[in-house]
């Protein structure tokens, strides 16, 4: 497949032991109970609870030193939901992006088409959804999504991207859960 010039000029190694992109990994906090039916599925916001803990969990990340530059999620409510919180709270409510990819039927290879575009040191926030944000993590950290993580309702893991030729290529430095995520916060 083709590269855009964007895409050509960026530089897909590690330079000076720095990563290339920082990827903040968050899934949507409680929703309430799934539906059979997708469509009503899909159109699950969060809880009081899950707005609640999310909001406590926003306000716990500058102190565990997230930084972001750009936030983007699912377009489905409970995601769309979770993100503009986190967005708000790093007052990147301007930088919030709504991803197809994140969906849960949202293809893997257009996700990492779009985190090659990202720019050199960028630390980015992607919400959304499982089985699928574990499944792209092993992917990265191993080659597979064999790898058995699970990631829990307003849980938040970072993987450091260290390449993207020949594929996509990162390791895992935390996975947390909220509980952890809101202690650090007090």
């Amino acid at each position: 497949m083709p590269r855009s010039s964007s895409v050509s000029k960026l530089s897909t190694t590690v330079e000076d032991g720095k990563s290339l992109l920082e990827l903040f990994v968050l899934r949507h906090g409680e929703a309430g109970v799934k539906f059979d039916d997708p469509e009503k599925d899909d159109a699950r916001p969060l809880t009081r609870d899950g707005r609640s803990e999310i909001e406590q969990i926003a306000s716990s990340l500058p102190r565990l030193g997230v930084e972001l530059n750009l936030v983007a999620s699912s377009p489905l409510p409970r995601s769309l939901q979770t993100a503009e919180i986190v967005a708000r709270r790093y007052k990147l409510l301007n930088k919030l992006e709504q991803w197809d990819e994140l969906k849960p039927s949202g293809e893997t290879d257009a996700l990492f088409r779009r985190l090659v575009r990202q720019k050199n040191g960028s630390n980015l926030l992607i919400v959304g959804h499982e089985p699928q944000l574990s499944g792209i993590m092993g992917e990265i950290i191993s080659g597979s999504s064999g790898v058995n993580l699970v990631l829990k309702k307003s849980g938040l893991a970072k993987v450091e991207i260290l390449g993207f030729k020949p594929k996509i290529t990162g390791e895992l430095r935390w996975l947390l859960t909220p509980r952890l995520m809101k202690k650090a916060g007090k």
